[in-house]
Parts: C-alpha cells; sequence; structure tokens
C-alpha cells in the first residue's frame, strides 16, 4: 500500500506541496518526509497535492517521499479512550512523554489505545444470531462508571459465525466472527476507526426535550441548553470562559465529558489537568476523569493539528453517544480553530473574506455544530451530544465574523461581559446580551419534573431585570432618590436577583452547584418578596421601612445559609417577610 508515494515538491509551513506519479485522494491520510510526519491532503491538482501536515515541518527537505496510505484521516475507537490525554490526532500524551520526554519529537508512530492491556469483555451474542452496523457485540467495564459498548462498524452485517467465550482480550484480539450472505468474513475486535470529518450514522434524530441540568442558577433557569444542542460562549480575555466550562464539566448530569483544549495557553491546559486528575464525581464518588477525555492542543504546538483537534473530539463524543450515553463537549475555542483556518488558508493564497478569514469558514462552523444532536442510535440505545463552544472575540467585539457565523448555528448564547467578570460576579453571563430558543421547548419537562410554576418564575424574574436595564438609563442621569416607590422596589429586588441568585461562587462548598429544586425555591422567595413589597407600596409606605429590617441582605445569604440538601428552611424565609410585612402594614394604619 505504501509503495505508492510522491515527494515534496515545496514546504511553506505547515502546509506542503506534493508531486510525484502516484494519484492522491481527497482528505487521504499521508506520511510526509523521512521522518514519516501525519499529515492530510486538502488540495487534489494534475501533477500532485497539497497537503496539512499535523506536526513541527522544521526540518523537512524538498525531494523527501510522501507516503500514501489510501485511507482517511481517523482515529481508532475502542475501551481505553476515558482517562487519556491526547494531541490534536490522538496520540496519546503520557506515551509521547515517555518516549521523548516534555517536548515531543516528529514523526512519533504510536498507538492511540493500549495495545497489550487486557479487558474483561463479556459477549452479548451468540452463533447464529443476525448482525447489522451499530448493534452491540460485546461490552466491558472501561472505568468503574462506564461500561464499553462495542459496536459493529459502519457498513458491516451479517451472521455470527463465531463467538469467543466471556474473557480477557486485548483491542485488536478478534471476538466474534461474522458472515455475510455472499461468504465473506468479517473479523470483530474490540476496536474500529473511524474518518473524523464524518458524521457518525444513526437511526433517528428525536425532538430536544430534556435540558442539561448544570447547577449554575443563570444557565439551569434563565438559559437553559437543551441535551443534545449547541451553546456558544462568548467573551474577551479575562471573563471566564474557561473557568465557565471547567464548572459545566465538574457539575452537569452529562454521562461522559470530552474537553477539548483548542490552541489555549498551555498553563491554562496545565490548570485543566491537575484540576480534573484531583477532582472527585459527585455522582459515583470515584475520580472525575473516569468519565473525562482530555484533547490538549495548546497554542504552541503544530496550528494544523489545531483545526484536527475539534474533529477528534466531536468524534470521540459521537461513538460514546452511539452507546447511548449523555456526552458534553467542551471546545475552548472555536475561536483558535478559526485562526488555524485562517493561516492555512494564508499559506494556501485562497481569496479571503472578512476579516482574513476563509470564504468557507460559515460552513465549517455549521459542519461542526450541527453534529451535536439527540438521537436513536443503530444500536437501539437514546443518546446525545451537547456542543458547548467557547468563542474569544477580539477586544469583546461580539459583531466579529467567529462570533456572529456561530450564532447563526447554536440556538443559545452565554454572552460574558467583561464589566461583570471585573466586578467578579461570575459566572459573568450578561443577562440582557444572552439568549436561549431551547426553554419553549424544554417547558413541558420543567413543569412535569421541577414545577408548574417553574416557567412562570422564570418570566418573571426576566421582566424584573429587564425594566431594570430600562431604568438605567434614567438613574444615570437623575439618580435613584427620583424614582417613584415602585420603580425602588424594581431596582433593589434586581439588585436582590442580580447578587443573591445570578452570582454564584464556584469556590464555596454550598453554592458552587445548585440544585433545580432550590433554584426554583430561591426564585419563589425573592419573588414573594417583590409581591410583598409591592403591596406596601400600593398603600403609600415608603419601601425604605421595608429595607430597614434586613430582609434583603438575609435573602442575598440564602445561597450561602441553606444547604442544599436543606431546601425546606426557604419557607422560614416566606413566612418571615410575611410577618415583616404585616408589622409594616399594622404600623401605618
Amino acid at each position: 500500500m505504501e509503495n505508492e508515494k510522491g515527494y515534496i515538491y515545496a514546504i511553506n509551513g505547515p502546509v506542503v506541496i506534493a508531486k510525484g506519479g502516484c494519484s492522491f485522494s481527497m482528505l487521504e491520510m499521508v506520511y510526509v518526509g523521512k521522518q514519516r510526519l501525519v499529515g492530510e491532503v486538502i488540495k487534489v491538482s494534475d501533477d500532485g497535492a497539497t497537503v496539512q501536515v499535523y506536526e513541527e515541518t522544521s526540518g523537512l527537505k524538498v525531494g523527501e517521499p510522501i507516503y500514501k496510505t489510501n485511507q482517511p484521516m481517523s482515529v481508532l475507537l475502542g475501551p481505553g479512550i476515558l482517562k487519556s490525554i491526547f494531541d490534536g490526532i490522538e496520540r496519546p500524551l503520557k506515551v509521547l512523554e515517555e518516549r521523548s520526554g516534555a517536548f515531543i519529537a516528529t514523526g512519533l508512530n504510536v498507538s492511540s489505545l493500549d495495545e497489550e492491556k487486557k479487558w474483561e469483555v463479556t459477549i452479548t451474542c451468540r452463533e447464529g444470531d443476525e448482525l447489522s452496523s451499530g448493534q452491540v457485540y460485546a461490552t466491558c467495564p472501561e472505568t468503574a462508571s462506564i461500561l464499553h459498548k462495542c459496536l459493529v462498524p459502519n457498513g458491516v452485517k451479517g451472521r455470527v459465525k463465531k463467538a469467543m467465550p466471556n474473557g480477557s482480550y486485548s483491542i485488536h484480539d478478534t471476538v466474534v466472527e461474522l458472515e455475510d450472505e455472499t461468504g465473506n468474513k468479517t473479523e470483530l475486535t474490540l476496536c474500529q476507526k473511524w474518518p473524523i470529518r464524518n458524521p457518525r450514522p444513526v437511526k433517528e434524530r428525536l425532538e430536544l426535550c430534556k435540558p442539561l441540568i448544570t447547577g449554575q442558577r443563570v444557565i439551569d433557569s434563565l438559559f437553559p441548553v437543551a441535551k443534545g444542542g449547541a451553546v456558544a460562549i462568548p467573551g474577551g480575555f479575562g471573563t471566564g470562559k474557561t473557568m465557565t466550562q471547567h464548572q459545566l464539566a465538574k457539575w452537569s448530569d452529562a454521562d461522559i465529558i470530552v474537553y477539548v483544549g483548542c490552541g489555549e495557553r498551555g498553563n491554562e491546559m496545565t490548570q485543566v489537568l491537575e484540576e480534573f486528575s484531583e477532582l472527585i464525581d459527585p455522582r459515583t464518588g470515584a475520580a472525575l476523569t473516569d468519565r473525562t477525555v482530555l484533547i490538549a492542543n495548546t497554542s504552541n504546538m503544530p496550528v494544523a493539528a489545531r483545526e484536527a483537534s475539534i474533529y477528534t473530539g466531536i468524534t470521540l463524543a459521537e461513538y460514546y453517544r452511539d452507546m447511548g450515553y449523555n456526552v458534553a463537549i467542551m471546545a475552548d475555542s472555536t475561536s483558535r480553530w478559526a485562526e488555524a483556518l485562517r493561516e492555512i488558508s494564508g499559506r494556501l493564497e485562497e481569496m479571503p473574506a472578512e476579516e482574513g478569514f476563509p470564504a468557507y469558514l460559515p460552513s465549517r462552523i455549521a459542519e461542526f455544530y450541527e453534529r451535536a444532536g439527540y438521537v436513536d442510535s443503530l444500536c437501539g440505545e437514546k443518546g446525545s451530544v451537547t456542543i458547548i463552544g467557547a468563542v474569544s472575540p477580539a477586544g469583546s467585539d461580539f459583531s466579529e465574523p467567529v462570533t456572529q457565523n456561530t450564532k447563526r448555528f447554536t440556538r443559545c448564547f452565554w454572552a460574558l461581559d467583561k464589566s461583570l467578570a471585573y466586578q467578579r460576579h461570575y459566572p459573568a453571563i450578561h443577562w440582557m446580551d444572552s439568549y436561549t430558543e431551547y426553554f419553549d421547548d424544554l417547558i413541558p419537562w420543567y413543569q412535569e419534573h421541577v414545577s408548574p410554576e417553574f416557567p412562570s418564575c422564570r418570566g418573571r424574574i426576566m421582566h424584573i431585570l429587564q425594566e431594570e436595564d430600562k431604568l438605567q438609563q434614567i438613574v444615570k442621569l437623575i439618580g435613584a432618590d427620583v424614582l417613584p416607590e415602585d420603580q425602588k422596589l424594581i431596582m433593589e429586588i434586581s439588585r436582590l436577583i442580580r447578587v443573591g441568585f445570578l452570582q454564584q461562587n464556584a469556590f464555596h462548598a454550598i453554592d458552587t452547584y445548585v440544585p433545580i429544586d432550590k433554584q426554583l425555591r430561591m426564585m419563589q422567595v425573592i419573588l414573594h418578596l417583590y409581591d410583598r413589597g409591592m403591596e406596601l407600596v400600593r398603600k403609600s409606605i415608603p419601601l425604605s421601612q421595608l429595607k430597614e429590617t434586613g430582609i434583603f441582605e438575609d435573602i442575598i445569604k440564602i445561597k450561602y445559609d441553606v444547604r442544599n440538601e436543606e431546601i425546606d428552611k426557604m419557607e422560614s424565609y416566606r413566612q418571615r417577610i410575611d410577618t415583616l410585612t404585616d408589622e409594616i402594614l399594622k404600623n401605618n394604619e
């Protein structure tokens, strides 16, 4: 297969021009130079091809060979993916470190998964069974919390001719043998390959009707994302994109987390790796890494691999989705990925579009986000991939191309605000700039699993915040003292919502994660205070009398004072509001 080869005609950074007597295929994986660097064909011409190389190209020389593989750029799928740390083309970084030290050498050809490790496999089919693409033929416990299901590769079907007994097998051992109608035999091992740029097939895409519960109040209550949905988190430097994604990775109710560090600073990825290794999964009590995959492709790694890392991550996510798991993929950040596209496009001398990005930027962004979804998989299980993509617009300019095109293909937008971040208001998701189009689809779930009152409470909270935003213009001009009492009440309640409800402390043992039931009870207490305060205002009683009781400050501290398992204590706050307002009404008769 690799006897067919061309040669290097020209080198321009990660872009190599290949010529020679062989014919290259579009998106074919090739090995470049004597070091056999991994590359992918991105353009084919009459006399050769253009290759983007996923490793450092310094040291390559014109005339060195380029080896064909006749296969697309693919990842190896099988047990051992979880708990691993890969680079952008699914090479395990720990193995690379063992081979070459702290600085990764070029041309290292290592298997993505441990080929010698034995897995305790249970064969789920018997001789004579009919199997088709996507069906489960074997299982093994990949980690303490995740059962790995081996799926029949796409395009393969037939009758089970031979099934091995349950036992210990490595990923390349044959465990099942299929025979199709023509008598052709296919050996099934514990692993398979899949082209990273091709979405994995599903039986049916389903309606998005369940929220991804994150434990973050501003998200779950105001701007929820559905399981299988896509959300953008745009924000300038220092606004908390990475921190927000860390919180979602730790606390969201996804079964599996795929974290793609795409072009981020090395120190940030180091922090992720150190934090995740120490975290305990609140659902199982085991290490959080048991259900996490990390793809580290920092800003000092080859730029072309940054472009591939996004596709590698989404392919791994789809693989576990097909087993029936809910997967959340954190892409941090898609702006760095778009910058990689821009750099390679520039080296290809393509005509630039807006701000130098290639004209195909929107279609590439669409291809990525459209791989999210809640599906009925080929094996009959329901699973989902939720994409949470960070965007890093320069200077917090949300009108730049990556942010604008991302908005076109996502239905949820968590806009991080620089002024909130500077005030230490985290998550710095601004309630006026953010939106979700999933809430209407999720109303039946909230009504059934939380309370029929949830949608109306959320609507009233949003209305108060919107009214406050209008009043801010007046306050800036003439001050808050001249406002009528009903508008003063709106300003006070909205401050309570902002500080006591939307602001959340990721480092506080109680406040870092808040169950959805407690979130509802907090909204109900705030709205009850608003209703009773409005009762006083209608009777021309100054709002200052209610403020002097200290009830506003006490409700702000609910998030710290009431433990998550003690939400029944919320009733005492409602009773206290009633007692105080009744006393004020009595004293003003």
